[in-house]
């Protein structure tokens, strides 16, 4: 086994959803930029990124996300870090919306139109005919939540990596999360949308073993 593999292989094994942290300990602020980054460095569908993170250190603010967050009311008062990932709706995400063409593919993909039109129609075909998103409000959100998920993931692990604990959340009520952070002028309802949230910090106590199925039951190899 070479030095990279066992360190991951450790880092998965580390990991756990930690319900609470030790609020004595705070991750430094270059260990949480290196999390932060592997969310920002994540793979998106078109490269689109349709995500945002909002790290929430204000303990008023995590007391008013907490009265609407069953899932979370350990962790909130304890974590070292706490991230709200908010992930764009479709309107922000049509393929002639001023995010697509100017924020990402003029400003930050660096698009030549030649290239950005030919692009779009594909996007765009994308939308109306292999995946159906077109018109379905919900389904649309869905799609870019998924990606948001793909950063969270590499969020985990790198935290995991450093020695840092996590645990993803979505219990909390969806629509009041989104009412409490709207009324602190922290999310536009019109085009953002709250994917899910993640606590990082230190275990105050050891997990139990992880459990899960084992390889043959949930890998299927094609010859």
């Amino acid at each position: 086994m070479s030095h990279m593999t066992d360190m991951l292989m450790k880092a998965w094994h580390f990991r756990h959803a930690c319900k609470e942290f030790d609020p004595k300990k705070k991750i430094s602020d270059a260990d949480f930029h290196t999390i932060l980054e592997g969310g920002r460095l994540s793979p998106s569908s078109f490269g689109f990124e349709p995500w945002q993170f909002l790290v929430v250190q204000n303990h008023g603010l995590r007391e008013k996300i907490r009265a609407v967050s069953w899932g979370a009311q350990r962790q909130l008062p304890t974590a070292s870090h706490f991230v709200v990932i908010m992930a764009r709706k479709p309107a922000e995400l049509d393929p002639d919306s001023p995010y697509i063409q100017d924020t990402i593919m003029r400003d930050t993909q660096h698009l030549s139109e030649d290239i950005s039109g030919p692009r779009t129609e594909k996007y765009r075909e994308f939308l109306d005919k292999d995946f159906a998103l077109t018109g379905n409000e919900r389904a649309g959100f869905e799609w870019a939540a998924r990606q948001c998920y793909i950063a969270l993931g590499n969020m985990m692990t790198a935290a995991a990596l450093l020695g840092v604990d996590s645990c993803p959340i979505e219990g909390f009520h969806k629509t009041d999360l989104e009412d409490v952070l709207a009324r602190e002028d922290l999310l536009d309802t019109a085009r953002w949308g709250v994917a899910c949230m993640v606590a990082f910090g230190y275990r105050v106590r050891e997990p139990r073993a992880k459990t899960r199925r084992p390889e043959e039951a949930v890998v299927r190899w094609v010859q």
